[in-house]
C-alpha cells in the first residue's frame, strides 16, 4: 500500500464501513448516500490493489488488510481530530460557527428562543445545529457544545451542571383514564403506555419502564423523545417525560413523580482544548446563564394544579 496512494476522504470512507459493518450505516453517518460510499470504497480498493473488505449477506467484514487500514485510520482520525481542536483553541475572534449538539426535546423548548437572543448579541458567530438523541464525539469534532441530559459526563470533556432534570409519568385525562396522583407504578400497570423504540432509551428510563410496565401494555414505541410527548397527548398512553416536557403541555398531569431514581444533571459540555475559544466560551458562558434561569422547570418545581 504505497503512501502517495492514500487519500484521507477515501479513507475516512473505509473507516466508517468497518466501524459500522456496512454501507448504508456508513453512509448515514457521514452524511452521504449509499451510492457515493459504494463507488468510493470500490474506487479506493482498486486504486491501492487491495481488498479491505468480504461482502457477506451480514454486512461488510474487513480482511486482515481492512482491519490494519481500521486501527491506522482510527490513530490517523485521533490526530487529525486532535489538531483541529489544538487549533480552534488558538482562536480568540468572537466570529465563525460553532456545532452544538442536542436532543429534539431540548432544543425545540429551551435552547431554540435562547439561541436567537445568543444570535443577536453576537451576530458575527454561526451556530450549526445538530439535533441527535445520541451522544455525538466531542473528541472527533461531531460537535464543539454538547447540551446533554446525564448523570456522569465524559471524563475527557469539560463544563458546567445546570441543574438536576426531573421525570414523572404525564397522561391526558381527557384522553386515557388513569388515577391522578397513583399512589405508586403498579396502579398505572394496567394502563396504556408509550414507549422509547428498542434500543434507543436512555438505560435509566429503559430499565424503569421494564421494571414497572407490562411489555403488551407499550402500545406506541418511538425513539423520539418529543413524539412521546406528541403521543401522550393524543391519548395513545401514559409516557415518561422530563417534567420540563411534561409540565408545560397544558393538557398533561402528572400520573406519578417526579422520581427519585430518575433524576439525572443538565450539562453543558465541550473539550479542553475548546474550552478558551472564543466563540465557543461565549455560546457556553450564554447558555448557562440563560438555562439557569430556568432550574424550577427543569427540577419538577412548577408542576401542573390538578
Amino acid at each position: 500500500m504505497a503512501p502517495d496512494n492514500l487519500d484521507w476522504d477515501d479513507l475516512r470512507i473505509a473507516l466508517a464501513v468497518a466501524e459500522t459493518g456496512s454501507l448504508s450505516a456508513a453512509a448515514r453517518s457521514l452524511g452521504l448516500s449509499h451510492s457515493t460510499v459504494l463507488r468510493r470504497l470500490g474506487g479506493f480498493e482498486a486504486k491501492i490493489g487491495v481488498r479491505l473488505f468480504e461482502r457477506q449477506p451480514r454486512g461488510y467484514l474487513p480482511t486482515a488488510a481492512g482491519l490494519e487500514m481500521r486501527e491506522a485510520g482510527k490513530r490517523m482520525e485521533a490526530e487529525i481530530a486532535g489538531l483541529s481542536r489544538r487549533l480552534a483553541g488558538r482562536d480568540l475572534r468572537l466570529e465563525g460557527s460553532v456545532r452544538l449538539t442536542a436532543p429534539d426535546d431540548l432544543m425545540e423548548t429551551l435552547l431554540i428562543d435562547r439561541l436567537a437572543r445568543f444570535r443577536q448579541k453576537y451576530p458575527g458567530i454561526r451556530v450549526e445545529a445538530v439535533i441527535d438523541n445520541r451522544m455525538l464525539s466531542l473528541t472527533r469534532r461531531e460537535a464543539d457544545i454538547a447540551v446533554r441530559p446525564t448523570r456522569n459526563p465524559d471524563e475527557a470533556l469539560v463544563g458546567r451542571r445546570v441543574a438536576s432534570v426531573a421525570t414523572a409519568v404525564y397522561g391526558n385525562p381527557a384522553r386515557v383514564t388513569f388515577p391522578a396522583p397513583a399512589p405508586a407504578p403498579d396502579a398505572l400497570a394496567d394502563c396504556p403506555w408509550v414507549g422509547w423504540e428498542q434500543g434507543s432509551a436512555p438505560a435509566s428510563l429503559g430499565a424503569w419502564m421494564r421494571r414497572a410496565v407490562p411489555e403488551p401494555q407499550v402500545v406506541y414505541r418511538t425513539n423520539s423523545m418529543l413524539n412521546q410527548l406528541t403521543a401522550c397527548w393524543a391519548g395513545l398512553g401514559l409516557a415518561l417525560l422530563p417534567c420540563f416536557l411534561g409540565d408545560t403541555s397544558p393538557e398533561l398531569v402528572r400520573a406519578i413523580g417526579p422520581l427519585d431514581d430518575l433524576e439525572t444533571g443538565l450539562w453543558l459540555l465541550t473539550h479542553e482544548d475548546l474550552r478558551r475559544t472564543a466563540r465557543v466560551r461565549a455560546l457556553l458562558d450564554f447558555l448557562f446563564d440563560e438555562l439557569k434561569t430556568q432550574r424550577p422547570l427543569l427540577q419538577g418545581e412548577k408542576p401542573r394544579k390538578i
